[in-house]
């Protein structure tokens, strides 16, 4: 059974709204925590660099309401929506990569080049990219999950898209970026249902890949070795990486309390973006650590437990983006801590919902966003016992 509550009730239609709350409660209480962090992390370096130590508390709160009602538009979109304009969705979004790419249009920062600037705000392609992925591939393996194992046809076009989009992400460069939604990509094609001899094949190529491609530039390389032994060369490539472990040494058991963090008085860089958990570390100690590892449990076990319901509802649509945005958020998280604590390579992910960035988190909220809906609609269907629209 679904655990929901009532939202509202609608007096035109009589018709009763439901919030999965196992959801929604675990992913305000990272956003909470992510406006205290960015805000703690941030102060010193505000300060420094733009002359107002409040310049990100600012920001990140605008983007916290603009999540907010993100969220809440998704929520009341419905999914056959989605559906409908899956191939559209992909299209905007290799269009977006492609124009992030153009010189004059693209904006270029730390030799990366992945943002588009308008009205004063940046957007970071690469993370609508992400969910238009999914949203497509979900689309493409409902309508064609009986054939796929038929032959090489629907196989070999859907390689072709995520080739294309690889081809892109790494022209930024944007690796990170990459090895989720790669994986995220091939993992809903396995459970899409293609057969193990072409998925083995693809499976070879991209790992032939990814180990040219750590050759490919200089600084990947670094940060493999720095990855291995940052202690090594601990005031030059290894020093982000030592930084952050200072600070989780730091922390000890209850960490030294909020705002109390010597880490982020400028000595870790990117404190309050993609090392804002270091900073966690650092000032709520083992306990925070697990408390915060466990909200994120949280919600993946809830997403997976909707895409089980979904299955068993034969909604196959929810089901595969069910599945795609859990992976999508759970290896993320993943990537994220396992950088912060040492044990991957340096990657530029954000923390989702916790790390300052606008894109990342108005991308993370629709994705809740759609993820309720698709809870609102699961709840009607046992209601009601009617299958949803794009589904007949």
């Amino acid at each position: 059974m679904l655990l929901n509550m009532p939202l509202f009730i609608s007096k035109q239609k009589n018709q009763q709204w439901y919030v999965d709350l196992p959801l929604l409660l675990p992913v305000i209480a990272l956003m909470s925590i992510g406006f205290i962090m960015v805000s703690s992390a941030s102060f010193s370096f505000g300060d420094h660099r733009l002359g107002d130590e409040l310049f990100f508390f600012k920001r990140h709160l605008a983007y916290l309401a603009m999540g907010l009602v993100t969220l809440m538009i998704c929520f009341f979109i419905p999914s056959e929506f989605w559906f409908k304009y899956a191939r559209f969705w992909m299209l905007i979004a290799i269009v977006l990569l492609i124009l992030v790419l153009v010189p004059g249009i693209g904006r270029e920062v730390n030799g990366s080049r992945r943002w588009l600037s308008f009205a004063g705000l940046t957007l970071q392609v690469s993370e609508l990219a992400k969910v238009a992925t999914v949203v497509f591939l979900a689309a493409y393996l409902k309508q064609y999950r009986s054939t796929l194992v038929s032959g090489w046809q629907h196989f070999l076009k859907l390689m072709a898209v995520i080739g294309l989009l690889t081809i892109l992400l790494i022209s930024e460069p944007d690796f990170g970026s990459v090895v989720v939604l790669v994986g995220t990509f091939m993992a809903m094609l396995f459970l899409g249902g293609a057969r193990l001899r072409e998925y083995g094949l693809v499976i070879a190529i991209a790992g032939m890949t990814l180990w040219w491609l750590k050759d490919a530039a200089p600084y990947r390389v670094a940060r493999l070795t720095t990855f291995l032994d940052p202690w090594s060369d601990q005031f030059d490539s290894g020093y982000q990486l030592t930084q952050s472990l200072i600070a989780f040494g730091r922390g000890e058991w209850f960490g030294v309390g909020l705002g109390q963090s010597v880490q982020k008085m400028l000595y870790l860089p990117e404190a309050h973006t993609d090392f804002v958990f270091a900073i966690f570390a650092e000032e709520f100690g083992f306990i925070g650590v697990i408390f915060l590892i466990g909200l994120y449990c949280l919600i993946v076990i809830r997403i997976f437990g909707l895409s089980r319901v979904a299955i068993a509802q034969h909604s196959w649509y929810a089901a595969f983006v069910l599945i795609g945005f859990g992976l999508l958020i759970s290896g993320q998280t993943f990537i994220n801590l396992g950088v912060n604590a040492g044990l991957l390579p340096t990657k530029g992910l954000t923390l989702p919902f916790v790390s300052y960035g606008g894109s990342s988190l108005l991308v993370c909220c629709a994705m809740i966003g759609m993820m309720l809906r698709f809870g609102h609609e699961l709840n009607q269907f046992e209601l009601t016992n009617r299958r949803p629209i794009y589904e007949s």
